[in-house]
């Protein structure tokens, strides 16, 4: 790799760092402390698996384990997601995680195994022993009961709260991120969603916090999920003021980091595409790199790269699909490699806008072979 070549692969992270740094500073901050690496991490864990989509479930627990939480630590998530979402999904994902697991392991990778749950000592009744947990939870004496069908607050209290919340190897902060996720995942719980943003306040989840798991939520797995923590976090905080503006409530396309250069022509892309080339291959450097914009629902054709070719993603959300693979979900700070001579694509999701850094190297072997257009069929895959 020539000293040229490095310096701009340099230039451009740093840009890219920098133009986020700044961005981030131009927000109103709601005050209180962010959401660790963690902490983010629980969030799309607990909505993929809530909403029973293994494909990016399992890119979710492989950097959730890069995040630093424990093998334990997810597992404590996935069994928590059978009281909310049921025990096909929570089955399911665990299924997953443990040939997620099994794959870093062949791969050298080690994972902290972390902590296993104490024997819970319930004394007598264990009912009581629920209400308790349920009261630290909610910060007031659980004294309602369900009158139409009794046997449901027994079920709560004894084995919700007593056998699951009670279990001590992931704080309570922890599980009420998981919670809040996977019903904003599951929809149709808004009663419950904005029970447990209020439990998570209890906790000492902060406004920024919980701001931030609405922000992940519309980034990341669903617009609507994100609206709607973000719609009842605006009834406990307030609409204006100090309140980040999450996600879902910011303009659709997004403001690329750098700019972004000509709108394409010709057949090789369908909908809006523009490219910015900020080096082309020359005497000093035998790879190009190019800054491309998508606009919602835009994408390549297939096509090859006879000597492969790296992707950087700067904004925005977007898809990205090997031959014979399933689709991926890609997200700013995401670095794509895309092998020689596998034809592949990319684009933008259906509703956020892309842009990404292209380095292509040019080892003599031939330049970009265009293929035939991604069909509809094709993109909407992920979204059924």
């Amino acid at each position: 790799m020539s000293s040229t070549f490095k310096l701009t692969v340099y230039v451009c992270l740093a840009l890219a760092v920098s133009a986020s740094s700044i961005a981030y500073g131009q927000q109103k901050d709601p005050g209180g402390q962010p959401l660790s690496l963690k902490q983010e991490a629980i969030v799309p864990i607990s909505a993929y698996a809530a909403k029973g989509d293994q494909v990016n479930l399992r890119s979710a627990l492989g950097k959730g384990l890069e995040a630093g939480l424990t093998i334990n630590e997810i597992k404590e998530i996935l069994v928590q997601l059978y009281a909310y979402a049921g025990f096909p999904r929570s089955l399911n994902a665990i299924n997953t995680f443990q040939t997620v697991v099994n794959e870093r392991k062949l791969k050298g990778k080690i994972d902290i195994e972390g902590r296993k749950p104490s024997k819970i000592d319930y004394g007598d009744p264990k009912y009581k022993f629920g209400k308790g947990v349920q009261a630290k939870l909610t910060g007031r004496s659980a004294n309602s009961t369900q009158d139409f069908v009794p046997v449901i607050d027994t079920f709560l209290k004894e084995h919700l709260f007593a056998d699951i919340f009670g279990r001590d190897n992931l704080d309570y902060q922890s599980r009420e991120i998981a919670t809040i996720s996977i019903l904003a995942a599951i929809r149709g719980a808004d009663g419950q969603l904005r029970s447990h943003l209020s439990v998570g306040q209890n906790t000492g989840l902060t406004e920024r916090q919980l701001r931030g798991i609405a922000a992940k939520l519309s980034a990341e797995i669903d617009r609507n999920a994100g609206s709607s923590a973000s719609e009842i976090l605006n009834g406990m905080y307030g609409s204006t003021g100090s309140a980040v503006t999450p996600a879902s409530e910011q303009a659709i396309v997004s403001e690329p980091t750098f700019s972004k250069g000509d709108k394409v022509l010709g057949n090789n892309f369908t909908g809006d595409v523009w490219v910015n080339m900020l080096t082309s291959v020359g005497p000093s450097t035998s790879t190009s790199v190019g800054n491309v914009t998508f606009a919602p629902k835009a994408r390549s054709n297939w096509h090859l790269h006879p000597s492969g070719q790296i992707l950087l993603i700067t904004d925005g959300v977007g898809y990205y699909q090997e031959k014979s693979q399933p689709i991926r979900l890609v997200h700013k700070g995401d670095v794509i490699k895309c092998p020689a001579n596998v034809a592949h694509w990319h684009g933008a999701s259906p509703d956020r806008s892309l842009s990404h850094i292209a380095l292509s190297p040019d080892k003599g072997k031939g330049a970009v072979v265009w293929l035939e257009k991604v069909t509809d069929e094709e993109y909407n895959k992920l979204n059924k």
